[in-house]
């Protein structure tokens, strides 16, 4: 299951979208998931659909590893799907004890899973193909303009930056600890769900122990590099836009005017 989640893993290979400039990925992935929330009909699911297929196509992560992702999250859409299902007023159209399934409710469960599961999907190929530095740097250029609010931009894109590193170390960390106590008679997989539940919790002190040691030796290490946070500090590599980024970003802003003109978007 831990391998499963590839939220903050980089998927090593050669592609036009790992190419990009993060800022666009960052900006295409916003629109792609707001277009998902207010688009109201079939033919922008559609769209949507082709958007993300191509988008897939283009980043040669294979499918099959980005569908991991997925089984991370049956149970939320387990979840979505039958309170969408179950407790939507309108038309009946099966009836059974005191449960009744609607005409509405199947349509909004129906949209409901595609979102998730479009969103889960359009950010994995993000974050698959941006590294975390490129994803800093990104989110810090699109946030420059709060500086003049006095927001700790750099901070931030620091801090989110160090929390996606983080998952697939914790991860890895959380499995050696599983494998280690399991060789010692400990059991993960049998019982009721609860048991197993309550089985995990004493790998919560080891991982901890684990993580506050990591964030300290971090700490130690940025201090004894003399990190001071981005006031005054400079990019060894420069964003800088190219042909490339702009052909992406009007291939997003046609997405867009398809979705408006076909996916009914009201703004």
């Amino acid at each position: 299951m831990l391998k499963d989640i590839t939220l903050g893993q980089y998927y090593q290979t050669e592609s036009k979208i790992h190419k990009l400039d993060p800022r666009v990925k960052i900006v295409a992935t916003l629109l792609f998931i707001i277009s998902l929330f207010v688009a109201d009909n079939f033919t922008g699911y559609v769209i949507a659909a082709a958007f993300l297929t191509l988008e897939i196509r283009m980043s040669h992560v294979p499918l099959k590893f980005i569908m991991r992702g997925m089984k991370t999250i049956f149970f939320l859409l387990l979840i979505t799907v039958v309170f969408n299902l179950f407790l939507t007023p309108g038309t009946a159209l099966v009836h059974f004890w005191k449960l009744t399934i609607t005409m509405e409710g199947l349509k909004l469960a129906t949209m409901m899973a595609v979102r998730l599961v479009f969103l889960i999907l359009g950010s994995s190929v993000m974050t698959l193909t941006t590294t975390p530095n490129h994803l800093t740097d990104g989110l810090e250029s699109l946030m420059n303009p709060l500086k003049k609010l006095h927001v700790p931009v750099h901070e931030i894109s620091m801090m989110m930056s160090i929390a996606l590193r983080f998952i697939p170390i914790l991860l890895e960390e959380t499995d050696k600890i599983m494998k280690a106590q399991m060789a010692r008679g400990a059991d993960f997989e049998s019982g009721s769900v609860i048991r197993r539940a309550k089985n995990l919790v004493p790998l919560l002190v080891p991982l901890f122990i684990s993580a506050f040691r990591r964030a300290n030796d971090l700490a130690m290490a940025m201090e004894a590099r003399c990190y001071r946070g981005g006031e005054g500090r400079t990019k060894m590599k420069p964003l800088i836009y190219r042909k490339r980024d702009a052909v992406a970003y009007l291939t997003v802003l046609g997405y867009m005017v398809l979705m408006v003109v076909f996916g009914k978007i009201l703004f």
